[in-house]
């Protein structure tokens, strides 16, 4: 998965140096070592390349980084995060540039894993979520637009102050003879279908300034189900904001597209991809004040992947037997929580000892098994 800590990462790198180069392994590279990939290595390396801090991007790059690879890319050092990474033997992935003083270290973005987003899907619970409540979330939205701030205040408007934000976000106001673009949604687990979807949406402008409106958590439940967002508010903002075709965020942005909100940002034009419109509460079409305007425009991307089979090809993998094995040994390397790995447990294991987490039965686990079969069938994923 690409999340905003990886994206962090590469901020903190940028600011090392002048110009950022990534490498980004080949699938067959990934799977040797760490287990299959729930991007395709050509997704990996156009989600990587939309980060707005990347400059280049070396498809195909060795796992093992050493001094023949940076002198290759005339690299003067290289950047990871402040975890090891190993290869399937066991070996430090930068020993050799790490003797030669051609290593630096950048911090990990803390609250946020792979393996904790995972753990969000196969659990299905809502903790993750904002606790904004009904009433605060109902006043906020009825009353968008309606204070006499600057719409170009930034996100701050919306969530309380955080450096992260600040460091994300580009602060830069849109210039006369920009065209101001506007498009809402959940943008949960920000992934290449998202990218492909804003990047069509910048080509519609010589100088587009695209700003992007982010439903509450609340709200996405409302329209999604389940358990979704699997990313809450703040963390979506993150991934949206480190793409390089946004020029700003709304953290909270209302459901229906409003005439306060086209005339707060002076949208030019407001762009949905071809994924379903839901309705508004009241059953009314959230997009009406556009269309009426004749400002909405649909934007075939070309690409028709969402979240949900996003979902799927994570869950997929995890409910394999030999990933299963692969995480259970890199939750023992980092400490993770094993409640998401017991839930995979639940599902293909039901024969094993309950010894092995230690709890339950074997009765106990078929129990389980069944019970989240059928959650996992209502989440729409088959074949497990």
């Amino acid at each position: 998965m690409v999340h905003y800590g990886h994206s962090n990462q590469l901020r903190q790198a940028k600011a090392m140096g002048d110009y950022l180069i990534v490498g980004v392994h080949t699938d067959s590279e990934i799977a040797k070592h760490k287990g299959p990939p729930v991007f395709t290595q050509e997704e990996r390396y156009k989600m990587v390349r939309a980060i707005k801090w990347v400059d280049e991007v070396v498809e195909g790059a060795p796992y093992v980084t050493t001094l023949e690879t940076l002198d290759k890319y005339n690299c003067d050092f290289c950047v990871h995060g402040d975890d090891i990474t190993l290869t399937v033997d066991g070996k430090d992935t930068y020993e050799e540039v790490k003797k030669s003083g051609r290593y630096r270290e950048c911090k990990r973005t803390q609250g946020v894993s792979t393996t904790d987003l995972v753990g969000r899907m196969l659990l299905m619970t809502k903790a993750h979520h904002s606790n904004i409540d009904s009433s605060n979330y109902q006043q906020h939205t009825d009353n968008f637009g309606k204070r006499g701030h600057s719409p170009w205040t930034g996100v701050s408007q919306f969530l309380q102050t955080s450096q992260k934000i600040i460091q994300f976000a580009s602060g830069q106001e849109p210039q006369p003879g920009d065209t101001i673009i506007y498009v809402a949604g959940a943008f949960d687990l920000f992934h290449i279908g998202h990218v492909d979807f804003l990047e069509a949406v910048h080509k519609l402008a010589d100088k587009p300034y695209i700003i992007v409106g982010l439903h509450f958590d609340q709200e996405v439940n409302r329209y999604k189900g389940k358990n979704y967002p699997i990313m809450n508010v703040h963390e979506r903002t993150l991934s949206v904001l480190a793409c390089r075709y946004v020029s700003e965020v709304v953290i909270g942005a209302p459901f229906a597209v409003t005439k306060d909100l086209l005339d707060h940002f002076k949208v030019d034009l407001v762009c949905h991809g071809k994924t379903e419109i839901y309705p508004d509460k009241d059953g009314s079409d959230p997009y009406a004040e556009p269309r009426r305007k004749g400002i909405l425009r649909t934007i075939d991307s070309g690409n028709s992947l969402t979240t949900d089979a996003i979902v799927q090809r994570i869950i997929k993998n995890r409910c394999n037997m030999d990933n299963f094995k692969f995480d259970l040994n890199f939750q023992g390397q980092i400490g993770a929580d094993v409640s998401h790995l017991d839930a995979i447990a639940d599902l293909h294991f039901s024969g094993l000892s309950g010894t092995v987490y230690g709890h339950g039965g074997r009765k106990e686990k078929v129990a389980q098994m069944r019970r989240r079969k059928v959650i996992l069938e209502e989440q729409g994923v088959t074949g497990i």
